[in-house]
């Protein structure tokens, strides 16, 4: 990762001789889905994350407004890129407004025009883009300027001095890779060859081309082609004919450079191979090419054609990528909506886009203070299954296994497919809810989120002895664990925490409906115990008793305890038999509402 001298964020300042100029923000206004977005970049890798649909190509194209031309035209905009609200007509310019930050004093005379004080003293440039003004087929007229001033026009010399390179979503890298006057490869050999290199090429090419003119293949080609024409156009209009090397000097021999890959052409290797060949064709040209002040690679879905090993492999690289000897920073930008870049993706480099459903939205998990050490254990815990949360549009939180399946059969019980609403389900494998829910609320991802977990309430003793364990009644008013009440309290108007009386299972034998069906998943894993776990729950007097009975026959005995993962799992199908009777508990309905925000009434 890139670090900037006089950044706030960095820690090590005094280490760094040089200022690497970066992209530090963007800001989009009517265009697409986006309404209002203000988009904060760090310097080296940035990575934006979101749904299908939520606005990540119009972040692309915002920066390729800028960032596009050297290579590619920029993108053209009509009147259908204007943002249309839900309520009422399209109304306002699309604005890109861009803050560069970390300039020495050389891009500082390069942008001398775009120059602004920035928050911590030193100088930005800042440039802004408008689309307005439409012609008679609807497309939109572009103004760019610098600072504050509309009549200060970006130069041309101040866009030859921004280099971004784009790469699409379903490209075919090989294309890129194919010989050309104007290809990746041909400029990156330009690039990296001196005068005495080129003229060295341009001997070796002369006399190579030389000796193969000796060759007697090439000689009777020669002379065979030679006396057709002769005598096809006669000695006045014959022309001079020879046979030699098309690539007979450095210039030529640029434009026909291919690559082969384990001895096979280019155009015969994995998609998913060459894109990431061509990456480090295209990242070593932009780092090495000295002209520009500012380098980047827009890079759309790079986990097109690749496997999630070669993803892993990929990202990790993304993000050591850094100026070095001789060459110069590139920052990089890539959306993705795969579980598998978010999950291993530095939190300080995500970019979150969300759907609100009233907007969307723009968060930054780097912006997010943890309490001591939850930031570690929501790293290590982001697998790919959970780094889902990042896509999600609604999320349910549960403590394991066992809820994990239940509560998507419980939720059907009730009335609602989960998907069909849009909710992901996510373990956090415990009670580590605290390394998650900093993510979402007010101040973060403002989606609805529900948290189940236990009430896990105590007795204390009046005889000095360690608290003891409860089995309320229903009615019983208890006090809950501090875990859960801690939780209660930082709820808001998006994260809402819902317990039962005890623990999940207890909570679902309350039910003599639910007890059926446990007994009978029960018996299906442990025989022996169940016929136990029966008598004990057939003499019990009430619902209270009885579901004691069932939840300490398996999950608290002396010895051999029910695996509740496995219990679920066997509970869940019972549920899910043709005409099984369940009773969904009312704490588990109502953050099925709340994550469905449905209004009760509704059930």
């Amino acid at each position: 990762m890139v670090r900037i001298y006089g950044d706030p964020w960095h820690k090590n300042a005094e280490s760094f001789q040089e200022r690497l100029v970066y992209l530090a923000k963007l800001n989009i206004s009517n265009f697409r889905k986006l309404q209002k977005a203000e988009l904060s970049f760090q310097p080296g890798l940035n990575v934006l994350v979101g749904a299908n649909n939520v606005g990540k190509t119009a972040v692309v194209d915002a920066l390729r407004a800028l960032l596009a031309g050297h290579d590619e035209p920029y993108p053209r905009l009509d009147i259908d890129d204007v943002h249309h609200p839900k309520v009422g007509k399209p109304a306002g310019d699309i604005v890109f407004e861009y803050v560069f930050r970390g300039l020495d004093p050389d891009d500082e005379a390069d942008f001398l025009a775009a120059l602004k004080p920035g928050t911590a003293g030193d100088l930005e440039a800042h440039i802004t883009i408008r689309y307005a003004e439409a012609d008679k087929a609807g497309r939109l007229r572009a103004k760019r300027w610098c600072g504050d001033h509309e009549d200060v026009g970006l130069t041309s010399d101040m866009m030859e001095n921004l280099r971004g390179v784009y790469l699409p979503p379903l490209r075919d890298a090989s294309q890129g890779l194919k010989p050309s006057r104007t290809s990746q490869l041909a400029r990156l050999f330009q690039l990296l060859a001196d005068d005495a290199g080129r003229e060295g090429i341009n001997v070796v090419l002369k006399e190579l081309d030389e000796k193969l003119k000796n060759h007697q293949p090439i000689v009777n080609t020669h002379k065979a082609i030679n006396t057709r024409h002769d005598a096809m156009l006669g000695p006045q209009l014959a022309q001079v004919l020879k046979i030699g090397l098309s690539a007979s000097d450095f210039q030529r021999l640029a434009s026909r450079l291919s690559l082969l890959v384990d001895a096979f052409e280019i155009e015969q290797n994995g998609l998913g191979f060459n894109n990431l060949i061509f990456m480090a064709v295209v990242l070593s040209e932009l780092a090495k090419n000295p002209e520009a002040s500012y380098r980047s690679l827009i890079v759309e879905e790079p986990e097109a054609h690749l496997h999630p090993q070669l993803q892993a492999v990929l990202l990790r690289y993304l993000e050591t990528v850094q100026a070095t000897d001789g060459e110069k920073p590139v920052q990089l930008f890539v959306t993705s909506h795969s579980p598998n870049f978010a999950s291993i993706a530095d939190l300080d480099s995500l970019t979150c886009l969300v759907d609100t459903g009233a907007a969307v939205e723009t968060f930054f998990p780097r912006t997010i203070t943890f309490e001591k050490g939850k930031r570690e254990k929501l790293e290590r815990y982001l697998d790919v299954t959970r780094a889902e949360l990042f896509f999600a549009r609604r999320v349910i939180f549960v403590e394991g296994a066992a809820e994990l399946m239940l509560v998507s059969v419980l939720a059907e019980k009730a009335g609602f497919k989960l998907r069909e609403h849009a909710v992901s389900l996510i373990s956090v494998e415990g009670l580590n809810f605290d390394s998650f829910l900093p993510l979402f609320g007010k101040n973060a991802l403002k989606i609805p989120v529900a948290v189940i977990t236990d009430a896990d309430p105590e007795a204390e003793p009046t005889d000095g002895s360690e608290t003891q364990a409860l089995y309320p009644a229903p009615g019983d008013v208890i006090q809950v664990s501090n875990n859960t009440a801690k939780m209660k309290g930082s709820e808001d108007a998006f994260v809402k925490v819902f317990h039962g009386l005890k623990t999940f299972e207890y909570d679902l034998a309350l039910h003599a409906d639910n007890r059926i069906a446990m007994l009978q998943a029960l018996k299906e894993l442990h025989p022996k115990i169940a016929v136990k776990v029966q008598a004990e729950v057939d003499a019990a007097v009430d619902d209270a008793a009885k579901a004691r009975a069932l939840f300490t026959g398996m999950f608290e005995r002396k010895q051999d305890n029910v695996r509740k993962g496995r219990f679920g799992q066997a509970l869940a199908q019972a549920f899910s038999e043709p005409g099984a009777a369940c009773v969904v508990p009312e704490y588990i309905r109502a953050a099925i509402v709340h994550a469905c925000q449905l209004a009760p009434a509704k059930l």
